[in-house]
Protein backbone atom coordinates (compact mmCIF):
# COMPACT_ATOMS: atom_id res chain seq x y z
CA UNK A 1 0.00 0.00 0.00
CA UNK A 2 1.34 3.54 -0.82
CA UNK A 3 2.04 5.43 2.00
CA UNK A 4 4.07 8.31 0.50
CA UNK A 5 4.82 10.27 -2.68
CA UNK A 6 8.27 11.73 -3.59
CA UNK A 7 8.19 14.24 -6.39
CA UNK A 8 10.95 15.56 -8.17
CA UNK A 9 10.77 19.90 -8.38
CA UNK A 10 12.31 21.09 -11.39
CA UNK A 11 9.79 20.29 -14.25
CA UNK A 12 8.05 18.36 -12.72
CA UNK A 13 5.95 20.80 -9.74
CA UNK A 14 8.03 23.63 -11.11
CA UNK A 15 8.21 24.69 -14.59
CA UNK A 16 11.89 25.61 -14.65
CA UNK A 17 12.27 24.97 -18.14
CA UNK A 18 10.12 27.89 -19.48
CA UNK A 19 11.69 29.91 -16.70
CA UNK A 20 15.24 29.43 -18.15
CA UNK A 21 13.51 29.81 -22.02
CA UNK A 22 12.28 33.26 -21.06
CA UNK A 23 15.27 34.07 -19.16
CA UNK A 24 17.48 33.49 -22.48
CA UNK A 25 15.02 34.94 -24.65
CA UNK A 26 15.09 38.19 -22.87
CA UNK A 27 18.37 38.43 -22.55
CA UNK A 28 19.51 38.04 -25.82
CA UNK A 29 16.98 40.51 -27.11
CA UNK A 30 19.68 42.90 -25.54
CA UNK A 31 21.94 41.81 -28.23
CA UNK A 32 19.76 42.08 -31.02
CA UNK A 33 18.40 45.56 -30.19
CA UNK A 34 22.44 46.50 -29.91
CA UNK A 35 23.81 44.47 -32.52
CA UNK A 36 21.08 42.77 -34.55
CA UNK A 37 21.98 39.59 -33.93
CA UNK A 38 19.22 36.80 -34.41
CA UNK A 39 18.60 35.74 -30.13
CA UNK A 40 17.81 32.63 -31.30
CA UNK A 41 21.36 32.07 -31.94
CA UNK A 42 22.72 33.64 -29.78
CA UNK A 43 21.01 31.66 -26.84
CA UNK A 44 22.37 28.42 -29.16
CA UNK A 45 25.75 29.95 -29.27
CA UNK A 46 25.57 30.48 -25.22
CA UNK A 47 24.01 27.20 -24.63
CA UNK A 48 26.98 25.44 -26.57
CA UNK A 49 30.04 27.74 -24.46
CA UNK A 50 28.17 27.23 -21.51
CA UNK A 51 27.94 23.45 -21.91
CA UNK A 52 31.83 22.92 -22.83
CA UNK A 53 32.88 25.41 -20.16
CA UNK A 54 31.01 23.92 -17.79
CA UNK A 55 32.71 19.86 -18.47
CA UNK A 56 36.16 21.58 -18.17
CA UNK A 57 36.18 22.77 -14.82
CA UNK A 58 37.59 20.78 -12.42
CA UNK A 59 34.20 20.41 -10.28
CA UNK A 60 32.09 18.91 -13.12
CA UNK A 61 32.43 15.50 -11.94
CA UNK A 62 30.76 17.13 -8.62
CA UNK A 63 28.43 18.43 -10.73
CA UNK A 64 27.84 15.41 -12.58
CA UNK A 65 27.13 13.67 -9.78
CA UNK A 66 24.56 16.10 -7.48
CA UNK A 67 22.66 16.82 -10.88
CA UNK A 68 23.64 20.90 -11.08
CA UNK A 69 23.09 21.40 -15.19
CA UNK A 70 25.64 24.17 -16.97
CA UNK A 71 22.04 26.62 -16.97
CA UNK A 72 22.00 26.38 -13.41
CA UNK A 73 25.48 27.45 -13.14
CA UNK A 74 24.75 30.77 -15.41
CA UNK A 75 22.58 31.85 -12.11
CA UNK A 76 23.59 30.01 -9.00
CA UNK A 77 25.54 31.58 -6.39
CA UNK A 78 26.79 28.52 -4.51
CA UNK A 79 26.89 29.99 -1.67
CA UNK A 80 25.73 26.52 0.70
CA UNK A 81 26.15 23.40 0.82
CA UNK A 82 29.68 22.02 2.93
CA UNK A 83 30.98 19.91 0.14
CA UNK A 84 34.29 21.68 -0.98
CA UNK A 85 33.21 21.76 -4.13
CA UNK A 86 30.79 24.19 -3.62
CA UNK A 87 33.64 26.76 -2.51
CA UNK A 88 34.98 25.79 -5.42
CA UNK A 89 32.09 26.36 -7.53
CA UNK A 90 31.37 29.83 -6.16
CA UNK A 91 34.90 31.25 -7.05
CA UNK A 92 34.19 30.01 -10.88
CA UNK A 93 30.72 30.97 -10.77
CA UNK A 94 31.30 35.13 -12.28
CA UNK A 95 34.02 33.77 -14.95
CA UNK A 96 31.90 31.23 -16.17
CA UNK A 97 28.83 33.57 -16.47
CA UNK A 98 30.91 35.97 -18.00
CA UNK A 99 32.69 33.85 -20.54
CA UNK A 100 29.97 31.91 -21.45
CA UNK A 101 27.76 34.79 -22.57
CA UNK A 102 31.54 36.31 -24.11
CA UNK A 103 32.13 33.55 -26.05
CA UNK A 104 28.66 33.41 -27.50
CA UNK A 105 29.10 36.96 -28.49
CA UNK A 106 31.91 35.96 -30.20
CA UNK A 107 30.78 32.62 -32.19
CA UNK A 108 28.77 35.01 -33.99
CA UNK A 109 31.91 37.60 -34.82
CA UNK A 110 30.88 39.77 -32.08
CA UNK A 111 33.99 40.65 -30.01
CA UNK A 112 32.59 42.90 -26.23
CA UNK A 113 33.59 41.52 -23.10
CA UNK A 114 32.04 44.10 -21.44
CA UNK A 115 28.66 43.58 -23.24
CA UNK A 116 29.00 40.08 -21.97
CA UNK A 117 29.73 41.12 -18.82
CA UNK A 118 26.33 42.90 -18.93
CA UNK A 119 24.50 39.89 -20.10
CA UNK A 120 25.78 37.42 -17.46
CA UNK A 121 24.34 40.01 -14.92
CA UNK A 122 21.11 40.55 -16.63
CA UNK A 123 20.33 36.42 -17.02
CA UNK A 124 20.68 35.72 -13.62
CA UNK A 125 18.42 38.53 -12.83
CA UNK A 126 15.49 37.98 -15.24
CA UNK A 127 15.71 33.66 -14.29
CA UNK A 128 15.04 35.17 -10.85
CA UNK A 129 11.49 37.41 -12.08
CA UNK A 130 10.26 33.96 -13.58
CA UNK A 131 9.32 31.31 -10.57
CA UNK A 132 6.30 29.63 -13.02
CA UNK A 133 4.68 26.86 -11.84
CA UNK A 134 2.75 23.59 -13.46
CA UNK A 135 -1.45 25.41 -13.35
CA UNK A 136 -2.16 21.61 -11.61
CA UNK A 137 0.79 21.70 -9.34
CA UNK A 138 -1.26 22.74 -6.15
CA UNK A 139 -4.32 21.17 -7.05
CA UNK A 140 -2.53 17.73 -7.12
CA UNK A 141 -0.97 18.54 -3.98
CA UNK A 142 -4.00 19.86 -2.39
CA UNK A 143 -5.50 16.57 -2.82
CA UNK A 144 -2.62 14.98 -1.73
CA UNK A 145 -2.05 16.21 1.48
CA UNK A 146 -3.11 14.62 5.00
CA UNK A 147 -3.42 11.36 2.95
CA UNK A 148 -0.04 10.34 1.84
CA UNK A 149 3.36 11.97 3.54
CA UNK A 150 4.96 14.20 0.96
CA UNK A 151 8.47 14.57 0.59
CA UNK A 152 10.76 16.53 -2.45
CA UNK A 153 13.86 14.97 -3.28
CA UNK A 154 15.38 17.40 -5.64
CA UNK A 155 19.35 17.24 -7.55
CA UNK A 156 21.27 20.86 -7.10
CA UNK A 157 22.81 22.99 -5.11
CA UNK A 158 20.84 23.83 -1.81
CA UNK A 159 21.15 27.41 -2.05
CA UNK A 160 19.80 27.53 -5.56
CA UNK A 161 17.14 24.80 -5.07
CA UNK A 162 16.32 26.78 -1.85
CA UNK A 163 15.98 29.78 -3.84
CA UNK A 164 13.58 27.83 -6.03
CA UNK A 165 11.58 26.89 -3.52
CA UNK A 166 11.76 30.69 -2.26
CA UNK A 167 10.46 32.30 -5.37
CA UNK A 168 7.20 29.78 -4.88
CA UNK A 169 6.45 29.83 -1.15
CA UNK A 170 3.14 28.20 -1.42
CA UNK A 171 5.03 25.04 -2.36
CA UNK A 172 7.23 23.85 0.78
CA UNK A 173 4.60 23.67 3.19
CA UNK A 174 2.89 20.76 1.62
CA UNK A 175 6.02 18.74 2.30
CA UNK A 176 7.10 16.74 5.12
CA UNK A 177 10.39 15.87 3.91
CA UNK A 178 12.95 18.27 1.46
CA UNK A 179 15.85 16.93 0.00
CA UNK A 180 18.58 18.50 -1.79
CA UNK A 181 20.72 16.18 -3.40
CA UNK A 182 23.56 19.21 -2.80
CA UNK A 183 23.22 18.68 0.87
CA UNK A 184 23.15 14.73 0.93
CA UNK A 185 26.53 14.21 -1.30
CA UNK A 186 25.09 12.47 -3.75
CA UNK A 187 22.26 12.88 -6.27
CA UNK A 188 19.72 11.21 -8.07
CA UNK A 189 20.13 8.60 -9.53
CA UNK A 190 22.07 6.89 -6.87
CA UNK A 191 20.46 4.21 -4.53
CA UNK A 192 22.24 6.47 -1.25
CA UNK A 193 19.72 8.75 -1.97
CA UNK A 194 16.68 7.15 -2.26
CA UNK A 195 17.57 5.21 0.74
CA UNK A 196 18.44 8.61 3.52
CA UNK A 197 15.04 9.60 1.93
CA UNK A 198 12.87 6.35 2.86
CA UNK A 199 14.38 6.02 5.96
CA UNK A 200 13.23 10.34 6.58
CA UNK A 201 9.92 8.60 6.48
CA UNK A 202 11.30 5.21 8.10
CA UNK A 203 9.09 3.26 5.37
CA UNK A 204 9.95 0.73 3.11
CA UNK A 205 10.46 1.06 -0.56
CA UNK A 206 7.05 -0.73 -1.29
CA UNK A 207 5.28 1.85 0.65
CA UNK A 208 6.24 5.09 -1.72
CA UNK A 209 6.23 5.89 -5.28
CA UNK A 210 8.36 8.86 -7.07
CA UNK A 211 7.32 10.67 -9.79
CA UNK A 212 9.61 12.60 -11.89
CA UNK A 213 10.04 14.09 -15.34
CA UNK A 214 13.71 12.48 -16.16
CA UNK A 215 14.02 8.85 -16.64
CA UNK A 216 17.87 8.87 -16.50
CA UNK A 217 17.57 10.26 -12.44
CA UNK A 218 14.08 10.33 -10.82
CA UNK A 219 12.99 6.90 -13.22
CA UNK A 220 16.03 5.20 -12.55
CA UNK A 221 16.89 6.04 -9.14
CA UNK A 222 13.59 4.71 -8.09
CA UNK A 223 13.92 1.41 -10.34
CA UNK A 224 17.55 0.83 -8.90
CA UNK A 225 16.25 1.01 -5.15
CA UNK A 226 13.32 -1.23 -6.27
CA UNK A 227 10.76 1.84 -6.05
CA UNK A 228 7.67 2.25 -7.57
CA UNK A 229 7.84 5.17 -10.34
CA UNK A 230 5.68 7.78 -12.15
CA UNK A 231 7.25 9.45 -15.69
CA UNK A 232 5.30 13.09 -16.28
CA UNK A 233 5.79 13.11 -20.08
CA UNK A 234 4.25 16.02 -20.79
CA UNK A 235 6.52 16.65 -23.94
CA UNK A 236 5.49 13.32 -25.31
CA UNK A 237 9.44 12.23 -25.57
CA UNK A 238 10.71 8.95 -26.38
CA UNK A 239 10.96 6.50 -23.78
CA UNK A 240 14.36 4.99 -23.29
CA UNK A 241 14.57 1.47 -23.67
CA UNK A 242 16.57 0.97 -21.11
CA UNK A 243 14.43 2.66 -18.03
CA UNK A 244 11.14 1.53 -17.71
CA UNK A 245 9.00 3.54 -15.04
CA UNK A 246 5.94 1.70 -13.69
CA UNK A 247 3.47 3.93 -14.82
CA UNK A 248 3.84 7.21 -17.40
CA UNK A 249 1.36 10.20 -17.73
CA UNK A 250 1.01 13.30 -19.26
CA UNK A 251 -0.54 15.23 -17.07
CA UNK A 252 0.16 15.01 -12.88
CA UNK A 253 -3.53 15.14 -12.14
CA UNK A 254 -3.23 11.66 -14.28
CA UNK A 255 -1.71 10.59 -10.66
CA UNK A 256 -4.41 10.74 -8.50
CA UNK A 257 -5.96 7.48 -10.85
CA UNK A 258 -2.49 5.60 -10.07
CA UNK A 259 -2.69 6.05 -6.19
CA UNK A 260 -6.77 5.21 -6.50
CA UNK A 261 -5.40 1.64 -8.04
CA UNK A 262 -2.97 1.23 -5.33
CA UNK A 263 -5.10 1.44 -2.40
Amino acid sequence: MIKSVFFDLDDTLLWDERSVEEAFHTTCLLAKEKYGVDPVQLEEAVRKEARALYSSYETYPFTTMIGINPFEGLWANFLEGEAAEFRLLQGLAPTYRRESWTRGLQALGINDPEFGQILAETFPAERRKRPYVYEETFHVLDQLKGKYQLLLLTNGSPDLQNEKLAGVPEIAPYFDEIVISGNFGKGKPDIALFEYALGLLNLSKDEVIMVGDKLTTDIMGASRVGMKSVWINRNGLERNPEITPTYEIKHLQELMGILEEGK
